[in-house]
């Protein structure tokens, strides 16, 4: 028998109903295309970069990472697409910054939680 299971169904209405009306005024489905986007191996190592640099080019991006311009750049595209990244050209380079405090503090607390998981 499982341990970490409840053995009787025993329902908090009140707990419940505050969760599911909650969660009726908020938007699930945009909020997971944030986490799927950073689900990627190459997209979190570039989000963590630009929260460490604030702002970075694409060869850095691509340098970093180990990956070509075109992959980086896709990457980064994707991120801006998602509205976790932004970004602006000046000359023949194009820099991308994390889009705003919230972005930057969700991977930094990522990080930290897996380093204390490690640790543990």
């Amino acid at each position: 028998m499982a341990h970490d299971v409840c053995e009787v169904t025993c329902i908090d209405e009140k707990k419940v109903g505050r969760v599911k009306n909650k969660l009726a005024e908020e938007k699930p489905r945009d909020v997971v295309k944030v986490f799927k986007a950073l689900s990627d191996e190459t997209r979190i190592k570039i989000a963590y970069a630009l929260a460490v640099e604030d702002e970075l080019c694409v060869c850095d991006a691509a340098n970093i990472v180990g990956a070509t311009t075109a992959t980086a750049s896709h990457h980064l595209r994707l991120l801006k697409n998602l509205g976790l990244a932004k970004y602006r050209k000046e000359g023949k380079l194009v820099f991308y910054s994390l889009d705003d405090e919230h972005v930057k503090q969700l991977i930094l607390v990522a990080f930290a939680h897996q380093r204390e998981v490690v640790e543990a």
